[in-house]
């Protein structure tokens, strides 16, 4: 009450002073509308406050213009609570519209009126197609609905999914909510569709899913897809509010507009001023918020006028889904290195497509990055994933001299106090065929050394080729020395890795030290070189553990489809994520040449 008294005395301070043609009386009711009619009360705290504003502005209080002044009462209004439905007018002459009562005229004739604004279609791909520009009530629902079941519902129910156009829906009624979100739910449990708080009567109304409807439900297992524009209005966006929140529905379009759920023009007095206010407001069950004067965003954004091809490209791509699921789970168990992982993978990723959770996928990207989730989760491999089928580079033609400032480039190397070598690079490569220029620039600098320092903090892996050969470099060649044994998932087979008998340029040998540097970033073939050492105590580990990476994984494609995914198909017997010998920071290096000068 208070409240309501100090907005009236800023009033009518304002016609006071404003020298309009009308009595201060208008301002006291035009005041009293809002505070008892508007649907969100609580707003209008902050409006006392620019009221009083607006009352020491000179420029406002010398409006004389009726027009004018409603105008920027308007202007006022908005900024205050931020409500653009909000209206002050004068509109002399205006006759307000009396409410369309139900036309007492045979169902069938009322019928044929409403398939006027219904367009129903089956599309190509077994897609049906709705466009409805006013949804019904219920108590005309009731009166034609055997009718609309034979016409409109009965053609789209046998569909393998659906398009709902709501692009032109702007009217409707409020009890119409429930029996099209019925349609679309099942029957049990019931929903709690829709909370919408009455202003007027102070009261809430719970909207809940039906029971019993007239005809089948379409159900939950099939897409719904509901376009909208920027002109999708009321209730029809109530609709759309609740099946996305309930995520049974994709949203594809525009943001629609922003409306009410119902919003009355009510006159001031026995003057020609009007405030149009929003008398009523909807607060969804699931959100606690409302679709009202922000609109309801879509999942797919487009312009309205592609939204329908977009529509059916969604169903296209969500009846193909299952299909690729259980293309890509057979490819999980017949190529993951690990038989029995890649076998329970494959049968849990069908328990989770059956579950459901693929079914408001909308587009590849979505189907990539839910498939590589899955996986792993399933695998706890991060090796195992969807990924893009990126052709290999062709080889580059270099000439001898662009190989030779390729590989300093890509190595570096230096000889510390106490003739402590220190080698670093940051990617294995086939380096064979340039073996002998990095013997000659880059190995010939540390052979020498007394201690080698191998720093692959930064190194990501890369090609497994030279791993043999870069392992034997440490090791003496009068011995066959078995560095490892890798199993092949495709052939069924495990192979030794040999050390190799004949090397370009001279050994390190076995006798002495050598410490390599790793972080959480060294991955890949750099992890199995550390692996190989450090199972065969030949050098001392120090810094992180190690990012616990894979052998080079196979890109596989998914079917016929233009999904890939990449799979680890070997393993190393016993090669897990490396533990270092001394835990140390990435600046590890600085600390052991501390230690032993």
């Amino acid at each position: 009450m208070a409240q309501a008294l100090v907005l009236l005395a800023s009033l009518l301070i304002f016609s006071n002073v404003a020298h309009c043609d009308f009595s201060p009386k208008v301002i006291v009711d035009m005041a009293k509308i809002l505070m008892d009619n508007y649907c969100s009360p609580e707003k209008l705290a902050g409006m006392e406050e620019a009221i009083d504003a607006g009352s020491s502005n000179t420029e406002i209080l010398n409006i004389s213009d009726p027009a004018t002044l409603a105008s920027v009462l308007t202007d006022g209004v908005k900024k205050t609570i931020f409500d653009s439905r909000v209206k002050v007018t004068y509109e002399p002459g205006f006759v307000p519209a009396a409410p369309p009562a139900m036309p007492d005229i045979p169902p069938e004739q009322l019928a044929e009126m409403i398939k006027g604004t219904v367009k129903v279609e089956v599309l190509d791909g077994n897609i049906g197609y709705l466009k409805i520009q006013h949804i019904i009530g219920e108590e005309m629902a009731q009166k034609v609905g055997p009718i609309l079941l034979e016409c409109i519902w009965d053609k789209v129910l046998p569909t393998s999914g659906m398009i709902l156009d709501f692009r032109s829906a702007v009217s409707g009624e409020l009890s119409g909510i429930p029996y099209i979100v019925s349609y679309y739910t099942d029957s049990e449990p019931p929903i709690h569709i829709d909370s919408v708080y009455d202003r007027t009567s102070d009261v809430t109304i719970e909207l809940w899913s039906m029971p019993t409807l007239l005809g089948k439900r379409y159900g939950t297992s099939k897409p719904l897809i509901i376009l909208t524009s920027k002109n999708t209005l009321g209730i029809a966006e109530d609709v759309v509010y609740c099946l996305k929140n309930l995520k049974r529905a994709t949203i594809v379009g525009e943001n629609t507009a922003g409306g009410s759920i119902n919003i009355n023009k009510i006159k001031v007095g026995d003057t020609d001023f009007y405030v149009t206010v929003p008398v009523a407001k909807s607060i969804n069950p699931i959100t606690g918020k409302s679709w009202e004067i922000n609109g309801v965003a879509p999942n797919v954004e487009v312009a309205a006028e592609d939204a329908l091809d977009a529509a059916i490209a969604i169903i296209k791509l969500r009846s193909e889904i299952p299909g690729l699921v259980q293309a890509a789970a057979t490819l999980v168990a017949d190529n993951y290195a690990f038989p029995s992982i890649g076998d329970d993978v494959a049968e849990k990723l069908g328990a989770v497509v059956a579950s459901g959770e693929y079914n408001l996928i909308s587009t590849k990207e979505e189907l990539e990055a839910k498939l590589s989730a899955d996986l792993l989760k399933l695998s706890g491999d991060k090796c195992l994933k969807a990924t893009s089928n990126i052709p290999a580079r062709p080889p580059m033609n270099l000439t001898p001299e662009m190989f030779i400032e390729l590989v300093k480039v890509s190595f570096h190397t230096d000889v510390f106090e106490n003739n402590i070598g220190y080698l670093r690079f940051d990617m294995f490569g086939d380096f064979e065929h340039v073996a002998k220029i990095i013997a000659e620039h880059v190995w010939n600098k540390v052979v020498d050394t007394d201690m080698l320092i191998i720093d692959l903090r930064n190194n990501v892996g890369g090609s497994t080729s030279s791993i043999a050969g870069f392992c034997s470099y440490f090791f003496d060649s009068d011995k066959q020395i078995v560095l490892d044994h890798v199993y092949n998932r495709p052939s069924n087979t495990t192979s030794d890795l040999l050390a190799l008998t004949q090397l370009t340029g001279r050994r390190y040998g076995s006798k002495k030290s050598v410490i390599i540097l790793t972080s959480g970033a060294t991955a890949g073939a750099a992890e199995e070189f550390v692996f190989i050492i450090k199972s065969l105590g030949r050098a001392m580990i120090i810094g992180e553990t190690t990012r616990g990476g894979c052998h080079p994984p196979e890109t596989l494609r998914v079917g016929e489809s233009d999904i890939f995914l990449s799979i680890p198909i070997s393993h190393s017997d016993t090669c897990p994520p490396m533990l270092p010998s001394t835990q140390q920071r990435p600046s590890s290096i600085s600390i052991f040449l501390a230690k032993i000068n």
